[in-house]
């Protein structure tokens, strides 16, 4: 497994080692030593499978606030999305910045987004299948984003009109956002 820095601090594109032969593959999706032996002390408590029927359907930019704010680790298992991360946190030097991902079923990439940072990705195919783990439970109240199309975060998505969900629809700007994040 190989752990990629990206050009946001703490966000890490993971290559895992893929075994394949005739029957198909095999590949270890997590493992705890590893990600210690990188520094990093998660403990994932749940995981989610969202599918998506058709290309082009566009969910985020997404994240939960503290005391319930959640590190994500990412992958596609069917399709291919565009994956996107905003870092969040006051004092970063890249507070606002954005950086975009190709994860496949075929590339087999998977991406941690730690705490402090949106999270969005826009499905590439029909029939795509995204799934994560999460170091803290789902809390509505605390569950919030940022505008997929924000002129300030000016994220270069690969589709000008995607199908959003109507909670997505009314996502507010990144302007009025007040982070309660810090670097």
């Amino acid at each position: 497994m190989e752990f990629i820095t990206t050009t946001l601090p703490g966000v890490l594109l993971i290559e895992p080692t893929v075994l394949g032969d005739a029957r198909g593959f095999f590949m270890e999706s997590y493992r705890l030593d590893l990600f210690a032996a990188q520094g990093l002390d998660i403990s994932f408590i749940q995981d989610n499978h969202a599918k998506s029927e058709r290309e082009h359907v566009l969910r985020g930019l997404h994240f939960q606030l503290p005391p319930m704010a959640q590190t994500k680790l990412v992958r596609v298992t069917a399709g291919a999305v565009y994956d996107v991360v905003v870092d969040l946190r006051q004092g970063s030097p890249t507070y606002g910045k954005w950086e975009g991902f190709t994860l496949s079923a075929e590339n087999f990439r998977q991406l941690l987004v730690p705490k402090g940072f949106a999270h969005g990705y826009l499905t590439l195919e029909p029939h795509t299948e995204f799934l994560y783990k999460v170091d803290a439970l789902y809390a509505p109240d605390l569950d919030t984003g940022i505008s997929w199309n924000d002129p300030d975060l000016a994220v270069d998505w690969p589709c000008r009109d995607p199908l959003l969900s109507s909670k997505d629809q009314n996502l507010g700007p990144f302007a009025q956002f007040n982070s309660p994040f810090t670097f």
